[in-house]
């Protein structure tokens, strides 16, 4: 081969290899794809921040477009090299930015994202429970989708803030997977559960008790309760005495008062009858009833003891027995029974006042009064109803 034959085919062989370098995406204005993210871990309606500034293309070309795809379905173009995105759907999601110059040229850069479902709740508990019955309330059933543990947080009444702190419905009383409660009060009782996986996403779910009254069956049982009391009292002095007629056990207000009768008897004096006799004063007082009232000792007959009375019936009305009604407790039927409108009368303490008045002289013994007092006897008869509730099982 001749000089001039050699350099024509080396010229042919450069000219060839220039070609396909530009066919081959090889040239120097080709850019160059990059992408980052603020966070490459969430949990699920969470947002990630993505940068693909760090993308370059060389002089003299420029880079004017970025397309993302964001593995979900949804996609997106900018001018810029920023991008943000939400992601409704759990699981690993890759997310590609093709980066565009102004020759139409391109590049791709892809990062993965973790998106972590929430856990999923489950709840077991009855379908009602009774006043001041323990029910069980289970979430131990509940799980992370991505297996991880799982933590509780219970809320036992949403309208109660336990915390103090404004709000009723964030209260932790409870961190066990299954709780007791108990409620005395009937009705729909509220609360909520919380639970976290160990990636920190949260579900809650409200739930809610039907809480039923019980059944009680009411009779009124008829009892005679008596007081006496005895004592000496002088001239223009007075002897008080106070109680509770209606306290049955450690209960003050325990039954209903349904009638009074009390006398006082004066003793006779030993020595010769001397007329007029000893006159003494009974009163009573019932603050919390607001009624007070007084009675004088008497006598028809001088061979009798001078007494003072005082009488009172149906001081409440008179209550059917026998019944069955629902209640949420039998001491809050037993209270609602015996604090009943128009049917507290004389509820409280009773006082009892007895005074000497006029201890008319006796035979005087050198000019003085041998007895300036008397000897008297209180006896007091009440006739009470005290309520005596009993369950009735279904």
């Amino acid at each position: 081969m001749g000089l001039q034959a050699g350099r024509a085919v080396s010229l042919s062989v450069l000219l060839l290899f220039t070609a396909l370098a530009g066919c081959t995406g090889l040239a120097s204005t080709t850019p160059i794809a990059e992408i980052s993210a603020d966070q490459t871990s969430i949990n699920l309606g969470e947002s990630v921040n993505f940068d693909a500034r760090s993308s370059s293309t060389p002089s003299p070309t420029i880079i004017d477009e970025y397309v993302w795809d964001f593995g979900d379905g949804e996609q997106k173009t900018t001018s810029t090299g920023i991008a943000f995105h939400t992601f409704t759907q759990a699981g690993n999601h890759d997310v590609e930015v093709v980066v565009f110059n102004d020759r139409g040229e391109s590049d791709r850069a892809s990062i993965t994202i973790f998106v972590n479902s929430p856990p999923t709740i489950v709840i077991e508990k009855p379908g009602y429970v009774r006043t001041n019955q323990t029910a069980t309330i289970d979430a131990s059933a509940s799980y992370d989708s991505e297996g991880g543990g799982v933590e509780f947080i219970w809320d036992l009444d949403l309208g109660f803030d336990r915390n103090g702190d404004g709000d009723p419905t964030n209260d932790a009383d409870s961190t066990s997977s299954s709780i007791q409660v108990m409620y005395t009060n009937s009705g729909n009782q509220t609360g909520s559960l919380t639970v976290v996986d160990d990636n920190g996403a949260t579900s809650t779910e409200i739930w809610s008790l039907m809480v039923v009254s019980r059944m009680f069956n009411v009779v009124w049982e008829e009892q005679h309760v008596t007081y006496e009391w005895s004592g000496y009292t002088e001239q223009g002095e007075s002897t008080t005495h106070q109680h509770i007629p209606g306290q049955i056990g450690s209960r003050t207000n325990g039954a209903r008062i349904m009638q009074v009768n009390a006398t006082l008897v004066l003793d006779r004096d030993l020595l010769p009858i001397q007329w007029p006799e000893d006159n003494f004063t009974l009163r009573l007082n019932i603050p919390m009833t607001g009624w007070s009232t007084s009675s004088q000792t008497s006598h028809d007959n001088i061979t009798l003891n001078a007494t003072a009375s005082i009488d009172r019936g149906d001081l409440n009305p008179w209550p059917d027995s026998g019944y069955t009604v629902s209640a949420d407790s039998s001491d809050s039927l037993e209270q609602s029974l015996l604090n009943e409108a128009g049917a507290r009368f004389g509820q409280g303490e009773w006082i009892w006042v007895i005074t000497a008045d006029e201890c008319d002289p006796d035979i005087l013994v050198d000019e003085v009064d041998p007895d300036s007092g008397n000897d008297w006897t209180l006896t007091i008869d009440y006739t009470i109803l005290v309520p005596r509730v009993s369950e009735v099982t279904a």
